[in-house]
């Protein structure tokens, strides 16, 4: 995918100076050029699960390094100096950025059910009493109904039982923003930038935007 060129707002040339400063070296700020700055967008792909065919969630933990596939974009787009933005799309999934070693995933994994254990008596769970108000009922009409999938019958049968997911998600949190700087992801020797899944296997994505100049 080509740098596609952008005109800059009035108001962003301030933030973009100290990357025309570093392109035009030695120019005065009166002098350098403003660069035009780029915005790109792609949903990333996560599988959550071993092997080929559907994924049936069983409410397991599991960490994923997406850290090549984030590289792969940033090289692809050409974006030379900006910032990553993440976010999360599911809420039962989480970003981090830290080590990504064998042991300490484990660890990990182990922890975070300790802090949340899916066996507690979470309101959510309590499938037969929901939706319990009428957001509740906009919203799954809205995600649902609305969109052909089904009745609200059979939404409720596929409902997982996953509290613990959706806290330990908000706990985690759902976005990350990463400096780029000479083309390459601005993170520590061994830093990994980690899609955290909470209620998997399941198919996931992440919504990752580069904006920066080429």
């Amino acid at each position: 995918q080509a740098c596609i060129a952008m005109a800059a707002p009035r108001w962003l040339m301030p933030l973009l100076l100290p990357l025309s400063m570093a392109v035009a070296g030695a120019m005065s700020p009166a002098e350098a050029p403003i660069k035009q700055l780029q915005f790109h967008y792609r949903s990333l792909p996560v599988r959550t699960g071993a092997g080929e065919g559907a994924l049936v969630p069983a409410q397991q933990v599991s960490l994923h390094d997406i850290t090549p596939a984030l590289r792969h974009f940033i090289a692809e787009v050409g974006i030379r100096d900006g910032t990553l933005n993440l976010v999360s799309r599911h809420t039962t999934t989480a970003l981090t950025i830290n080590e990504m070693e064998t042991r300490l995933v484990d660890d990990v994994r182990d922890w975070l059910l300790r802090l949340a254990p899916p066996s507690e008596p979470y309101k959510h769970n309590d499938l037969h009493l929901r939706p319990a108000s009428a957001d509740d009922l906009a919203r799954i009409d809205r995600n649902w109904m609305s969109q052909g999938k089904g009745t609200l019958e059979e939404f409720m049968a596929q409902e997982p039982i996953n509290a613990h997911s959706h806290l330990l998600a908000m706990l985690l949190g759902a976005s990350e923003t990463i400096p780029i700087a000479d083309g390459e992801l601005c993170i520590g020797q061994w830093q990994s930038v980690i899609l955290v899944e909470l209620d998997g296997p399941r198919e996931r994505t992440v919504g990752a935007q580069v904006v920066g100049v080429c």
